[in-house]
This record gives C-alpha cells, structure tokens and sequence, in this order.
C-alpha cells in the first residue's frame, strides 16, 4: 500500500515514535517460534536412545532443520526488499505447526529429517520479515528494537529445554503436537503485525532508507565490511552450536549427571544467552556497534579455554559468562550490516540469520562427526579457541555518523 508523501517525510523526523507495541507482539511471537524449533534439540537425548542414533546422525538433524533454513532467509529476504508481502508473517508459522506435527508422530529417521526441514522454512520466512518490522518500528533506536526483537528467540530457546524436561521428558515423543498449537496463536499475533505492516511500517521503512542513503560507505568497504561480520558469525554459532546440541551429552559424560539436570543447566546457559541479547543492541547505540563487536566475541576468550577443565560447580558459572558476552553480538551485527548497505533490510536480515543457522548446522554435523570419533570432551577443547576469530573486528569499517 502506497502512502502519501508527506507521510513519509513525517516517518523521517525525529519525531516519529518506536512502536513498542509492535516491537513487543514479534518479540513474543519469536519467542513461540524459536521455542518451538528448540524442542528439536532439546528431545536430542530421547531421539538417540528411541532410534538408535549417533552423533553423526544427531548432527544431521540439525543440518537438515538449519541448512533449510540459511539458504531460503536471503531469498525470501531478497524478494520482500522488492516486493513486501505482509501476510507472509502470519503464513509462515504453518510450517513450524507441520513440522511439530510430523516430529510427534515420526517412527523412521527420515521422517524425522523431514519434520527438521518443515521447522527450518518456518523460521525461514519468520526471521528476515520480523527484522524488517523491528527495524520499521524502531523509530530510529535500531539497536534497542533489534535487541528486544532478538531477545523473544534467546527466551524461547531457553524455555524449549525446560518445556522438553518438564513435558516431552515425561509424556514422550508424541507430546510434541501440543506444542504444535502454539504456530497457531502465534499466526494470530501475527496476523495483526501484518496489518500495521501493510498501513504504517513501509512508508517509516522508506524514510529510514532515505535517510541513511548518504551515509553508506563505498561498495569495497561495505563488502569487507560484510565478510568480517560473516566470518564473526561463524566464530560465534558453531561455538553456539557445540553448546545448544550437546552440552547435554558433554555433562551426562562428564560428571554422570540425570537428563533433567542436564536439560536445567542448558536451560540456565540459554537464558544467559537471552539478557546478552537485551544488552547488545542499546549499549551499541550508546557506545557504537564496532566496540560492542570486539568485546563481545574476544571477550568470551577466557571462559571457553577455561571451560573444558572445570569441575561441575564452575561450568554454570562459566557458561553463564560465555551467553552474556557472547550473545551481545549478534543484535549489533545485524544493525551494523544494515547500515553497510542501506534499503535491503530483508536481504541483509535473511543473509545473517540464515548465515547463523547455517552455520549452526554445519557446526553441529562436524561436531558430530568430531565427538564420535575422539569424544565429546574433544569438542569443547577444540571449539575454545574459535573466539579468536574476533581478532577480524580490526578491519570492520567506519561506519559515517
């Protein structure tokens, strides 16, 4: 829908205001969503003892879930940046409600890839379009509406572990249709979103991108620029990855701990991940994104060397430290690539986030593979010193205020 042109003169003042209302329903309704893709790892222990699994194969369900996903999110965020679709939001979630579905009722490995790529084009089409309405609702504070945006996801992943412990753990595979109503409240909330879409956020979307046109870099800085945040993407979600799918094996291994109590300190892990998030965004707008990049993917240097050695009491501690600092990176990277390359909010969205699941899965497959064949206490040795990576930060470029 087409808004008049002083309307989006008045979306560029100072004066427009941040949706927190929007900003709050996606927020929310990543939290259903990335709640519901979390189950998928977090029912990793019943899987593999149900099927006969090993880590290879463990790590190609998580493949398949994230490999779906990073390749369709550039797409369908390259095709919104040129033709929005508003009601693809509320769309979306049906197939994260199918993939539920098929994982609750699969009895063969194949089917349970199957579901994995039902939940990977959920997120494939929920992701890069509630960034682009985080950041048209933002009202000029990108960072803070990426951070709340971001931190509905870090609080489902959290709670898909607990929900496994407290309800899959007990009542089994087929619990998971339950969680499958959930799409269906979030396809609701969404619907709505969809409508302040459509009427208000593309014209503010438009003055946004008027407004920071001049202030893009050269193509070659913006380039490099974008590498370097790929390459810390990398850095920060395989070693996410070796965490999220088996941090629960690594202490059922290492110190003969229950599957709840495994499940519990991932939850506590996850939820750490989720205050980082928060942070990340608007200490960037203060202090600017580049610093929050540096700190936040060396500054975690430390913990993960120091993890692989701990005893039971300081790998709480530990991990806590490892999601704080090293979830605040990820609300500035985004913002940070959005304004490399003004007016493809979608594309850059898709890119990132898809890149992160690739990776994710990637990560998850060769780890896998790592952990069955020297061992899972191998894998956290070896992934401790992927945070030097961050050492890349020094060539991001400067961005004109």
């Amino acid at each position: 829908m087409q808004a008049p042109a002083n309307t989006a003169v008045q979306a560029n003042t100072p004066a427009a205001p941040t949706v927190y209302g929007v900003i709050f329903a996606i927020s929310f309704c990543h939290l259903l969503n990335d709640m519901m893709q979390s189950l998928l790892p977090a029912i990793y222990p019943g899987l593999k003892s149900d099927f006969q699994l090993d880590f290879g194969q463990i790590g190609l369900i998580t493949l398949t879930y994230q490999i779906t996903a990073s390749i369709l999110q550039p797409l369908i965020g390259l095709y919104a940046d040129r033709r929005p679709t508003p009601l693809a939001l509320p769309g979306g979630t049906l197939f994260s409600l199918a993939g539920l579905l098929v994982l609750s009722q699969a009895h063969a490995y194949p089917v349970l890839l199957g579901g994995a790529a039902l939940l990977g084009m959920g997120s494939s089409v929920f992701h890069p379009e509630s960034s682009r309405v985080a950041r048209m609702a933002s009202g000029g504070k990108h960072g803070l509406a990426q951070s709340l945006f971001q931190v509905g996801g870090n609080a489902g992943q959290a709670l898909g572990p607990l929900a496994a412990a407290v309800v899959v753990v007990r009542w089994g595979q087929s619990s998971l249709g339950f969680f499958a109503l959930l799409a269906l409240l979030s396809c609701a909330i969404l619907w709505n979103v969809s409508q302040w879409y459509r009427h208000h956020g593309l014209p503010r979307l438009k003055a946004s991108h008027a407004a920071h046109a001049h202030s893009a870099p050269p193509a070659r800085d913006a380039t490099r620029g974008i590498l370097v945040l790929l390459a810390l993407i990398f850095s920060k979600y395989v070693y996410l990855s070796s965490l999220t799918s088996y941090f629960t094996f690594y202490l059922i291994h290492k110190f003969s701990v229950s599957v709840e109590t495994a499940q519990l300190h991932l939850f506590v892990f996850l939820g750490a991940v989720a205050v980082g998030t928060i942070l990340g965004g608007p200490v960037g707008d203060r202090i600017g994104r580049k610093r929050v990049i540096w700190f936040s993917i060396l500054g975690t240097l430390p913990f993960t060397l120091l993890l692989p050695h701990a005893s039971l009491f300081w790998t709480a501690p530990l991990t806590i430290a490892i999601g704080l600092i090293l979830a605040s990176a990820f609300p500035a990277i985004v913002v940070f690539a959005q304004e490399l390359v003004p007016g493809k909010v979608g594309m850059i969205s898709g890119l990132f986030f898809g890149f992160s699941f690739g990776m994710g899965g990637i990560g998850a497959a060769v780890l896998g593979e790592l952990a069955d064949h020297y061992g899972i206490e191998a894998v956290y040795q070896l992934c401790a010193f992927l945070p030097l990576i961050g050492l890349l930060a020094a060539f991001l470029p400067n961005p004109k205020k």
